[in-house]
């Protein structure tokens, strides 16, 4: 189990005692535990499995909650949690994922309307009965019917890094076998989608069919859906994602990897020009038409190749002119994750991180970089400790000394996450803002203005001259909130003419701007920068997402400024000040 795991358990937990009104302290127990693990730099099941360590050494972790996460290292659950399930409906859990709905509203329905399914939670509010609770009213109906319609659309979807997490621990675990060759991700994970349906892994090699045998008695694995010759299906996890193993033989490897990743709309457009040209396409491989003879199979490049085109990158394949692209010998030469030399977007300890400056800085230049900028939040974010003025001076002023000693090893740069106050004014005086080296401005409160309204809140923050960039643009939370509305287009031309830069945050639960937005974006000539948004060092590692997302927009490294080197960066910088 990874730290996210646990913590995930024990949040809910929480969430279930405070349904079930049970002892303050015992539910704030639970609820600092998961924040303690979530955060914790180590794995918690590392230090389990450790005869030499103890778990209470873990800041916020007592007795108790050790024996509950060796019962869940054990079992999956623990006492506590089932006996709280057993009192509510099945769906109890599946309610605290609504919108609007917190533990208390949840207990008041159980007590008056004794739901329970979200379908009936659906009706009562359709009924416009909810509004009859204490504290509940029309708003809030809407508000929850929206959310359901959203957790209907969004079931049985994963993160992106859900699904990688996953093929990786699978990888792992299947390639001690003798006899594999390789193990290959497809569908929709190798092309980067920023939510997947299930995994496919595609294994290689004379003992690739002993693959089919061990997926199935994988740890995680609570459900086995089928069992063939080539394929075996499971369900891992609570959660159900399904994987889909496939051995390959090695003369339609290629032609399998190309049918088995997708997308569907871009196979169809090439089995279709197969024909045209004479051919059959399959996973099986490209033949003739005439005499059904084998031409190509056994890479993707010569199955593209024999079609007349040059090899496209699983994130472009999409159907969005990539084939034509193709044709002309004109697709781009798509950002790699080793040309990115800083990332942009990270908090520490002075707000809401889990590490110090210092902390960040060193764990940035393990990766490798050459420059970070710490971008703590804005004073708009009390919850968060936000900078006030003076602090955002000061902090502009200990970044410099801090360069001027060079001890870090890393160029910092001076930053600020700014709030995009209602009215679009910048949460911090600009001023101060002219301090700093880097300012992203993002919107974080009232998310449910009308589109135009949010459109003149951009536009009034893009008139500040300090304003770098604007981060995670639309707002949504993946698989939980929706983009809020605003003319995306108009606000990306006044970013240009402002020499503005555009964010593409990496957060697996942001993604943000999406794929579609960064190639509408790119043909206006607009600059882009890729962050992680990161709270604590392990996040640094999702940069790799955001270059997934960056690639499936088709931007090369010269689209991206944070892949230029610290001086031509920094020269960049004093660009944007207007």
């Amino acid at each position: 189990m990874e730290n996210k795991d646990f913590a995930r358990l024990l949040y809910e937990t929480a969430d279930l005692m405070e349904i079930a009104a049970e002892d303050g302290f015992r539910i704030r127990s639970y609820r600092n535990g998961a924040s303690a693990i979530e955060g914790y730099p180590e794995r918690i099941e590392d230090i389990l499995n450790d005869p030499a360590r103890k778990v209470t050494d873990v800041p916020g972790i007592g007795k108790g909650l050790a024996g509950v996460l060796k019962e869940l290292l054990l079992h999956g659950t623990f006492d506590v949690r089932d006996s709280l399930l057993q009192r509510f409906p099945p769906a109890a859990l599946e309610f605290l994922k609504i919108q609007g709905l917190g533990p208390k509203s949840i207990a008041m329905l159980f007590e008056h309307f004794q739901v329970q399914t979200i379908d009936e939670l659906e009706q009562l509010c359709k009924d416009q009965k909810l509004r009859t609770l204490p504290r509940m009213g029309a708003k809030l109906e809407e508000k929850v019917l929206k959310s359901i319609a959203q957790y209907k659309e969004h079931s049985g979807r994963f993160l992106l890094s859900a699904a990688d997490n996953l093929a990786r621990e699978l990888t792992a675990y299947l390639s001690g076998l003798d006899g594999i060759d390789a193990i290959t991700p497809a569908g929709s994970l190798r092309r980067g989608k920023e939510t997947i349906g299930d995994l496919d892994l595609l294994v290689t090699g004379p003992g690739a069919v002993h693959a089919l045998e061990r997926v199935a008695v994988f740890p995680r694995v609570h459900d086995v859906l089928g069992r063939g010759q080539n394929k075996t299906s499971v369900k891992v996890g609570r959660e159900g994602l399904q994987v889909d193993v496939r051995a390959l033989g090695k003369e339609s490897f290629g032609a399998a990897m190309q049918y088995f990743t997708g997308s569907k709309e871009h196979n169809v457009a090439l089995r279709q020009r197969a024909i045209r040209m004479g051919y059959k396409l399959s996973e099986y491989g490209v033949f003739r038409i005439d005499d059904e003879s084998r031409v190509a199979g056994e890479t993707e490049e010569e199955v593209y190749n024999i079609l007349g085109l040059d090899w496209i990158p699983p994130e472009l394949r999409e159907n969005q002119g990539e084939i034509e692209l193709a044709e002309a010998r004109a697709l781009p030469l798509l950002v790699d994750l080793s040309q990115i030399r800083g990332d942009l977007h990270m908090h520490t300890t002075a707000t809401d991180g889990r590490a110090s400056l210092e902390e960040m800085a060193e764990a940035a230049r393990a990766l490798g970089y050459e420059y970070i900028a710490i971008t703590d939040h804005s004073k708009a974010l009390a919850m968060a400790f936000g900078l006030d003025e003076k602090r955002v001076v000061d902090f502009a002023r200990t970044v410099r000394k801090i360069n001027e000693t060079g001890n870090l090893g890393i160029r910092i740069f001076s930053g600020l996450e700014c709030d995009i106050l209602k009215d679009g004014a910048m949460d911090i005086e600009w001023e101060a803002l002219a301090e700093l080296d880097l300012v992203i401005g993002s919107v974080h409160s009232h998310m449910n203005l009308e589109a135009a309204e949010q459109t003149d809140r951009y536009l009034r923050a893009l008139e500040c001259p300090h304003l770098t960039a604007i981060g995670h643009p639309t707002g949504r939370l993946l698989l939980h909130r929706d983009p809020f509305p605003f003319d995306v287009e108009r606000i990306i031309d006044a970013a240009i003419a402002r020499g503005v830069w555009l964010e593409i945050n990496s957060s697996p639960e942001r993604l943000d701007l999406n794929a579609n937005h960064i190639r509408m974006a790119k043909k206006k000539g607009a600059k882009f920068i890729v962050s992680t948004d990161a709270h604590h060092p392990n996040h640094l590692h999702n940069m790799r997402y955001g270059v997934l997302t960056a690639r499936r927009g088709g931007l090369s490294s010269a689209d991206i400024l944070n892949t230029c080197r610290a001086d031509e960066f920094a020269s960049a910088l004093r660009s944007t000040r207007r």
